[in-house]
């Protein structure tokens, strides 16, 4: 069982990276610092939980 993601933060994900997947990459911490570029996230914890998200979908896309 895995932790589910609200649908802000899917809405919010979904979004950056159908406009720019071509910045994600497969590494967490580059993504990380990519959002702080890109959206204006009022805390860290949300900003990791939508960077491992972004993560996540670059992985799956890759496979």
């Amino acid at each position: 069982m895995g932790r589910i993601k609200t649908t802000m933060i899917k809405r919010v994900t979904l979004k950056l990276f159908r406009d720019h997947s071509d910045e994600f990459k497969t590494s967490f911490d580059d993504n990380k610092k990519v959002i702080e570029t890109l959206a204006d996230t009022k805390s860290k914890k949300l900003r990791n939980i939508i960077a491992g998200y972004v993560t996540r979908l670059k992985k799956k896309e890759i496979v």
